[in-house]
């Protein structure tokens, strides 16, 4: 499993792969937002939190449909299937966690530094950089589950955000409310935050099942 994780790290981070991709698009989201609202900063700080969000989950969609693709072509895909079906669930948990160190870890590292644009302050950029190091997985684990059926598509790549995009508007909603929450009164701060863990910790367990599920409907 430790080989299978490294190795679909090296592909993430190659060239051409989703890791850089994603955090240049992160970076261009939250960078248009100053010259489309203006200059009043109190506005942008006020909004601040969500546009981070909005962004960071656009860019947490780019590259899942290369979850699976790459083992699909190059043959490995059809090994992995061999496993029994607990085997098969534990790789693709694996996998999604390696797709999340490469992809989505980098935005939440990078959060910090784009709240200054948006000119918000460090209260604000460390309740959004703890609540996307929270709520993002969440997306990864959706995602394995858009991938797995979109995996014998020719172009799947715009189905998968179809199909995953609603099922994280949940992840959104509770994430920009713990952070606002957390700008606006330390008080509240918990409940929405305790609800995105316990989402992230839901799809951890029905994401694998439903990406094994889904490939297994696909070999047959």
């Amino acid at each position: 499993m430790s080989a299978l994780f490294f190795r679909d790290l090296k592909i993430a981070g190659r060239s051409g792969g989703a890791a850089m991709l994603g955090l240049l698009f992160f970076m261009a989201v939250v960078a248009v937002i100053p010259f489309g609202v203006g200059p009043d900063l109190n506005l942008l700080a006020r909004i601040g939190p969500a546009i981070l969000w909005i962004g960071a989950l656009l860019a947490s969609l780019l590259g899942l449909d290369r979850l699976f693709q790459a083992d699909r072509e190059d043959g490995s895909l059809d090994i992995l299937l061999m496993q029994d079906f607990a085997g098969l669930v534990i790789t693709i948990l694996v996998k999604t966690a390696a797709h999340w160190v490469a992809t989505g870890l980098p935005l939440v590292v990078a959060s910090p530094l784009l709240s200054l644009m948006m000119n918000m302050d460090l209260q604000a950029s460390g309740a959004v950089l703890l609540t996307l190091l929270v709520g993002s997985p969440a997306v990864a684990l959706i995602g394995a589950a858009g991938a797995a059926i979109a995996v014998s598509l020719p172009r799947g790549g715009l189905l998968v955000s179809v199909l995953i995009l609603p099922l994280t508007i949940p992840v959104l909603i509770f994430g920009v409310s713990a952070a606002y929450a957390a700008v606006t009164d330390p008080d509240p701060f918990m409940p929405p935050f305790l609800i995105l863990c316990a989402i992230t910790l839901f799809f951890a367990v029905i994401g694998p099942l439903a990406a094994a599920l889904a490939l297994r409907a696909a070999a047959d």
